[in-house]
């Protein structure tokens, strides 16, 4: 449209001389006694008597010359500004494209860490909450909510602590429930997992993943506000006073598909991939359906090429790959030996690491391999509360890719996907698998 605008003095400039006849026939002149005022075409001569002076018609002729001369001229004149016109118009638009082009990066790159969840939906949920702005696309929680909710951050509604702070529970009007983890910043780190978290979590829409529902910054402190999960973590499951009681063999097994569901999404279905870093029992969080979803994304990293030189090693003591702890070697197979940790925790109801007398300690991978690999010691090392109630074939297929997952060299461990597919048919349709307890035994002799 600008360009047509642009376009039209010079069209409206052009138009007459364009238009001009090439053969003109020129009127004759009333007041001139030199030339002839006969009519006719200016070329037609009939006869001596009738013919035109000799220097009347080479007058005429250098006129029809000129004109064919300006005409020429005008076109080109025209075609010449046409052309630059177009091509200033078109390096306005490149030079216009890039410069919008590079303040979009710009700023999506200061967005870029609270992006990716919409407001609607949560207000939907949580109608009682106020949010008193959005940064990006992530709910602003006001502090005076989350103080209301938590009974001014109580005690008695502390329901778990991490390595940054305490989640408490947060009642808020309208019986809705959530989790609020509140951490003091000051530190580097401690800003920068806040970060990392707010912006992965806006991202992530999963089942298996734990969902943001929004944060606050107050003062010092950060906090952030998640789905509530009523049956709390793996770890109080199986470590803490219920002792696994809840949790019956095809319960672990989903929780177990529920994790590598997890898993597979952050690794092949992320881009770029996410290793997690921090998998464990604490971070596997449990709704009241006991549906397991992976939470603690502060350490999280996107992306595989990473190396020592540029990657602090962080994660739990018992959980970090050997060639991660020993050489700050980090790739998705670094989370697969975490989740066969994981795995050997639903199958013996032993933690990572057991204290032993005086300062020692002893691995689950350690105490556990040699009996994992024979059939007839397998079954009298599994957790009791599961002994009697599981059958005896699920039970080493399990203890295989256990095995699998926890080996020293990364390259010998299975891809997550590999491991989801092999647990799907452990599970009975009802949990999330494929499998028809009616076709497997239930009971098995010690």
């Amino acid at each position: 449209m600008k360009i047509l605008i642009l376009l039209i003095p010079i069209w409206i400039f052009a138009a007459p001389l364009l238009s001009a006849p090439v053969d003109v026939t020129p009127q004759p002149p009333s007041a001139d006694p030199v030339l002839p005022t006969e009519k006719g075409p200016i070329f037609q001569i009939s006869s001596d008597k009738d013919a035109l002076p000799p220097g009347v018609a080479e007058l005429k002729v250098v006129h029809h010359q000129d004109l064919n001369k300006k005409i020429l001229i005008s076109l080109i004149v025209a075609s010449t500004l046409l052309a630059g016109i177009l091509l200033f118009s078109s390096c306005f638009w490149i030079y216009r494209l890039k410069t919008l082009k590079k303040s979009a990066e710009q700023g999506d790159k200061k967005a870029e860490p609270v992006k990716g969840l919409s407001w609607g939906p949560i207000m939907a949920k949580f109608p009682s909450l106020k949010a008193v702005g959005k940064k990006g696309l992530v709910a602003v929680i006001e502090y005076q909510s989350l103080v209301a909710a938590t009974d001014n951050f109580n005690e008695k509604n502390a329901i778990g602590e991490g390595r940054l702070g305490c989640v408490y529970k947060a009642q808020f009007h309208d019986n809705v429930q959530a989790a609020v983890k509140r951490t003091y910043g000051g530190e580097q780190d401690a800003e920068k997992e806040f970060e990392n978290e707010v912006d992965l979590l806006s991202k992530f829409q999963h089942q298996n993943i734990i969902s943001l529902l929004g944060y606050c910054i107050h003062g010092d402190a950060q906090f952030l506000v998640y789905e509530m999960m009523q049956n709390g973590s793996l770890e109080f499951q199986l470590h803490g006073p219920p002792r696994g009681s809840a949790l019956s063999w095809h319960l672990r097994m989903k929780i177990a598909l529920d994790v590598a569901r997890g898993l597979e999404y952050l690794h092949e279905r992320c881009n770029p991939p996410v290793i997690h870093r921090d998998i464990k029992s604490s971070n596997v969080l449990l709704d009241s359906n006991f549906n397991a979803k992976l939470s603690d994304f502060g350490l999280a990293i996107a992306g595989w090429n990473l190396s020592k030189s540029n990657v602090k090693v962080s994660g739990t003591l018992g959980y970090v790959a050997p060639e991660y702890l020993l050489d700050g070697k980090l790739t998705d197979k670094s989370d697969v030996y975490a989740f066969g940790i994981i795995l050997l925790e639903l199958l013996l109801g032993r933690r990572p690491v057991e204290k032993l007398e005086g300062a020692q300690c002893q691995s689950i991978v350690t105490w556990a391999m040699p009996q994992l690999t024979d059939r007839s010691k397998l079954p009298n090392i599994v957790d009791p509360v599961i002994r009697n109630g599981m059958d005896l074939k699920h039970l080493y297929q399990v203890a295989a890719v256990a095995v699998l997952c926890v080996q020293p060299e990364p390259s010998y461990r299975p891809l997550i996907i590999d491991v989801l597919h092999s647990f799907i048919p452990l599970v009975p349709i009802d949990l999330g698998g494929s499998l028809r307890v009616a076709d497997s035994s239930i009971s098995i002799s010690a």
